[in-house]
């Protein structure tokens, strides 16, 4: 049975090392990491647990368009992260942020949201789980400037649509994860 999972915190607060944790048994892991490499610790973390289980993962770096189309025959896929790659689709779909409109925001939602819809899709075809890392936006302070307010309420709508189609979802706080759904 399929399984998808979205864990969202504060920045540095575990996210990604629980993710790597959960499947740290499992061979043949998709790490679609937004970044260029994936974080000193969190590697650490996956070359430790590869080494432990005599198993391997596939790494994928800048991952900023149709992740989906990274699939192949993984059961189990990380990406990490929502929150960069939201910031790549607004950067891409509108360069100039302080001309941004409603229209345009909503579009930029409805993208990435169809982009994870799609992996969604892609994990439950081949029966496999998937986790998706994302920060919580509320967590912030009330942004001064055009730009960090469309951030802000771009992703806090993306997290909340996908916390609603997620079998589970996780809140890390210090290192801690909660399950709240």
């Amino acid at each position: 049975m399929a399984k998808t999972t979205l864990i969202t915190g504060g920045a540095a607060s575990g996210k990604s090392r629980w993710a790597a944790t959960y499947f740290s048994g499992c061979d043949y892991v998709l790490y679609l990491r937004t970044h260029k490499e994936v974080d000193t610790d969190t590697m650490k973390r996956i070359d430790y647990d590869n080494k432990l289980h005599l198993v391997e993962w596939d790494i994928k770096t800048d991952v900023y368009s149709e992740p989906v189309k990274l699939f192949t025959d993984h059961k189990f896929v990380i990406f990490d992260d929502l929150t960069d790659y939201t910031n790549a689709v607004i950067n891409e779909m509108c360069p100039d942020i302080e001309k941004i409109t409603y229209e345009l925001t909503k579009e930029i939602e409805k993208k990435i949201i169809k982009d994870i819809t799609d992996m969604y899709d892609g994990i439950a075809e081949i029966d496999g789980s998937m986790v998706i890392i994302t920060m919580e936006p509320g967590f912030s302070v009330t942004p001064d400037s055009v730009a960090q307010k469309a951030f802000r309420d771009i992703l806090g709508n993306v997290n909340q649509r996908i916390a609603n189609i997620s079998d589970e979802v996780y809140l890390s706080a210090s290192g801690i994860q909660f399950r709240i759904k």
